[in-house]
């Protein structure tokens, strides 16, 4: 867990992809995309059938890890509507000792905007935190500090003639991207023109590695 500041605010970048903000004791996590290998196994293409489990495995760990009391998922927790109802048994069992653990607060997202009954935790379109407003995808006209998701960010560079890409975090001066904390997810490039117009000026990837926060300017 690396230390940083967002609009006053402390908080902790995990390598992982979330947040922890100590002082509540809460986990952020966005884009779990539960169910997304069922999803695309309905319409034809065969995924490994083992990703929301795996996700919620690495939910748990670092919910055992910080200690957190509080877990908010900003969006898109499930890939569809009808994602509740393919969760296999043993991922049920593992997300109601989650919500049963911690205050868990499923903030909607344009997949899962449908949701009624999310198994646990209570459905809100969007929450506050010490002063930060979390919501799923940024809303570029509102001043307020903001944690979002949405975008699953990446950031990409040219190595040796090959194309890296890694996970990582979008700050600008109001605004904050989580990374996609799913493991079947893809990404889009931290520095394209969509996310670089939300942020605005001053956008940096920020990637957790060992103690340390690695920051990279973006530009378009």
């Amino acid at each position: 867990m690396v230390p940083f500041s967002f609009c006053s605010v402390d908080l902790l970048a995990l390598g992982e992809g979330g947040l922890f903000h100590a002082p509540t004791r809460s986990l952020l996590f966005a884009d779990l995309h539960l169910e997304k290998a069922s999803s695309y196994a309905r319409r034809g293409q065969m995924l490994p059938p083992y990703d929301s489990i795996e996700t919620l495995r690495r939910v748990l760990a670092l919910v055992e890890r910080t200690e957190a009391e509080a877990v908010y998922c900003l969006g898109d927790s499930f890939h569809d509507r009808k994602g509740t109802e393919r969760l296999t048994d043993e991922a049920l069992g593992l997300l109601a000792l989650l919500t049963a653990r911690t205050r868990w607060t499923w903030i909607v997202g344009n997949h899962d905007h449908a949701i009624a009954d999310p198994l646990g935790g209570h459905i809100v379109g969007e929450a506050y935190l010490a002063g930060l407003v979390l919501r799923h995808e940024a809303d570029r006209h509102d001043p307020r500090p903001e944690i979002s998701g949405h975008y699953h960010p990446r950031y990409m560079v040219t190595l040796r003639g090959r194309r890296v890409s890694r996970p990582c975090f979008v700050a600008g001066e109001t605004k904050l991207i989580l990374p996609s904390f799913g493991v079947l997810t893809g990404g889009m490039d931290a520095a394209d023109p969509v996310i670089l117009r939300t942020v605005g000026a001053g956008a940096r990837a920020l990637i957790a590695v060992q103690e340390r926060l690695l920051g990279f300017p973006l530009a378009a």
